[in-house]
């Protein structure tokens, strides 16, 4: 019987969603007949309790568990692991390393740079509609959304800055918001976004039921979706990714498509975007953790 020790928690602002997203893993696993065991990393040393013979499913969000850190004390353990490995998912961790990958690909996206506190006051960006964002993390946490840009409130850029010296301030893309997950190397269903009239995408209405997640998107046609399925696939490709990641990207008006960022773990809760995209795909919830386990095997070369 194959055995699947479970990394939830650990000690980053997404600790929550990790845990909520640890308990559906572990849940749907154990339906499927698999032996768990689940771990809180609340430290990365954590994972001297693993068991060896175990397959491990880091369901970790943001830093010491996104980042490649605890990636690669898996590797340097010899642990057969769900995901990406540590050089990819330190460089889709951090965004202003992702977007360098990428634009020298020729993927496009958002016009921005890495400023410092003193330097975002000054850039040219500041005096257009823009986005201030935290270099490392997720879930919206961090983010910044500047409409109008004479009415930046500074508080709310102090925020930002407290998740380190460093941000990026990138143009503000109008558009429809969408999301593709991707499964080995194959896209699901393109997921389109529409937060609540008049407000953002960020971290509240991310998780509180007031946004709409349509798949298969409605509002986007065909042709714009097979753009945006080849373009995820493409920069799953490029950034070394494995087994899983979720690629949001923004589609402009005039049809042209602005990669923003790739999660290497996306969320796997009840109201996560990834596993919406894997039930229109055809696999629920319990199906797509098997495919997960067998994905690890084949790897791995696991009977």
């Amino acid at each position: 019987m194959t055995s699947i020790t479970v990394l939830g928690g650990g000690n980053s602002t997404e600790r929550e969603v990790s845990l909520k997203s640890a308990r559906s893993v572990e849940f749907a696993l154990k339906k499927s007949g698999y032996v768990v065991t689940s771990i809180d990393i609340t430290e990365i040393s954590s994972i001297d309790k693993i068991d060896p013979t175990s397959i491990v499913f880091p369901i970790l969000h943001g830093a010491n568990g996104e980042d490649g850190k605890i990636q690669l004390l898996l590797e340097k353990g010899g642990y057969a692991f769900l995901g990406s490995g540590s050089r990819s998912s330190r460089n889709c961790f951090n965004k202003t390393i992702t977007k360098s990958i990428l634009k020298k690909e020729g993927i496009p996206v958002a016009e921005g740079n890495e400023v410092t506190k003193d330097e975002y006051w000054t850039h040219y960006l500041r005096h257009k509609p823009h986005v201030l964002k935290t270099d490392e993390g997720g879930s919206s946490i961090g983010t910044y959304i500047v409409a109008n840009p004479a009415k930046v409130d500074k508080e709310k850029v102090d925020v930002v800055y407290r998740f380190g010296q460093k941000a990026i301030i990138e143009e503000l893309i109008v558009g429809v918001e969408v999301t593709v997950p991707i499964l080995d190397f194959t896209a699901l269903p393109v997921i389109e976004i529409i937060p609540p009239i008049n407000e953002d995408f960020n971290y509240d209405n991310k998780y509180n039921g007031r946004t709409s997640e349509i798949c298969p998107a409605t509002g986007i046609s065909k042709l714009l979706q097979e753009d945006a399925q080849d373009i995820a696939e493409a920069v799953h490709k490029l950034m070394g990714c494995r087994h899983l990641s979720r690629v949001d990207m923004i589609i402009k008006p005039d049809g042209s498509i602005i990669v923003l960022e790739i999660n290497t773990i996306p969320g796997m809760t009840n109201q996560s975007l990834y596993p919406l995209g894997a039930k229109v795909y055809g696999l629920d919830f319990k199906s797509l953790m098997t495919e997960f386990v067998n994905l690890v095997k084949r790897d791995y070369q696991l009977v």
